[in-house]
């Protein structure tokens, strides 16, 4: 295990050298993009084959109300002019793009501080960390009088239940589309496949 960064490309490209790695997996977060572009460089310039790990997103079911956005600042156009109050679970170094919508009032979910972020003037923090309950997240959402949720489309099984407690309450959902994967990268959906790749490339290798 190893804790920190390489130092960009380049020293993510020399450590795979130096510790001869045979294969690498990309299980970093569907929005951690940068990461995973460094790591498509980094193994092309190795030349080590790389895999990466991207869980489902999530789909609408009936009953949804969701409008998809291409990234952070249209999330913000479509919370509207009209005062809102807004529930948003976008991580803490998203913050700063709803200070331009100061209109509103924002209930915060992160898991660590916002400390220092810029931040719009009305909002209150909460901090949790998942798995999260459909039951408490629908008992939050009404105690907090939300009027729609704000949610980056991660996948994650743990973090879903609010999606179905929005649906249950009838409210509207804007949900930002991941960035886009690094190109010539090959995907698997879940750790088996990525086990089974690893296999397949690598059979009989010393």
């Amino acid at each position: 295990m190893r804790v920190g960064g390489f130092g960009g490309v380049a020293g993510l490209a020399a450590h795979l050298r130096e510790a001869r790695v045979r294969a690498v997996v990309d299980a970093t977060h569907p929005f951690a993009a940068q990461m995973s572009r460094n790591a498509a460089e980094a193994c092309r310039i190795a030349a080590v084959p790389l895999v990466a790990l991207v869980r489902p997103q999530w789909t609408p079911c009936p009953g949804d109300r969701w409008t998809d956005v291409a990234d952070m600042a249209s999330a913000v156009a479509a919370l509207g002019e009209a005062p809102r109050r807004v529930f948003l679970t976008v991580g803490r170094l998203e913050l700063s793009a709803f200070a331009a919508a100061p209109q509103h009032a924002y209930l915060v979910r992160t898991i660590d501080p916002v400390g220092d972020i810029a931040t719009p003037p009305n909002l209150v923090e909460i901090r949790h960390r998942p798995p999260f309950d459909e039951a408490a997240e629908r008992a939050l959402m009404e105690n907090e009088r939300i009027d729609v949720l704000v949610t980056k489309n991660s996948g994650a099984a743990a973090t879903a239940p609010k999606l179905a407690a929005a649906r249950v309450l009838g409210l509207p959902v804007v949900v930002v589309a991941r960035p886009p994967r690094p190109e010539g990268v090959k995907a698997v959906a879940t750790p088996d496949e990525a086990l089974a790749w690893l296999e397949r490339a690598h059979a009989g290798a010393p």
